[in-house]
């Protein structure tokens, strides 16, 4: 709610009370609209742009099939090397593994869950500039059709009482 708030302040601040609706749809007009408010990749660290790497690898197919390819291969070379086993049954190293990976994965796929937040964020403020700027030009276009009914209705009952005055002279 403050987001729009200083959205209505930022685009309202050079209003004047004594300015023409057009001159306010100018004003609308030339105020900042981002074309692609989702752009600023570059403003990123590198490890900001590689935690947003590994978030959107984590989270696809690709992984999750290499990573159970990974566990299974895992446990079948332990079972059968039996006694030489570097990680024998109960898969303990296996465990510790599958822990760490989990430690790291989730503070990595938060950071880029926020960064993603932040550029929705910039997205819908951008959504709210433009619906600004469309419902005021709706509004100022309904006006003028007004405008132009009320003066037509003008026009024809000045038209009817000009050829009531013919008929009647």
């Amino acid at each position: 709610m403050k987001e729009n708030r200083k959205l209505l302040k930022e685009v309202l601040k050079d209003i004047h009370h004594d300015m023409t609706d057009e001159e306010v749809l100018n004003l609308l007009a030339d105020s900042k609209i981002s074309a692609r408010p989702e752009s600023g990749k570059s403003k990123y660290t590198f490890g900001q742009r590689a935690a947003d790497a590994i978030a959107k690898f984590a989270g696809s197919w690709a992984f999750i099939f290499a990573f159970t390819g990974v566990l299974i291969l895992w446990m079948v070379v332990n079972a059968v090397l039996a006694a030489k086993a570097f990680d024998p049954y109960p898969f303990i190293l296996l465990n510790l593994v599958l822990s760490c990976v989990a430690a790291i994965q989730a503070p990595l796929i938060m950071m880029s869950q926020n960064r993603q937040e932040e550029k929705d964020r910039r997205r819908a403020e951008n959504d709210y500039k433009v619906n600004l700027k469309t419902e005021i030009m709706i509004e100022d276009l309904y006006d003028k059709v007004n405008a132009i009914l009320a003066k037509q209705s003008a026009l024809e009952k000045k038209l009817d009482s000009d050829k009531h005055n013919e008929k009647n002279s």
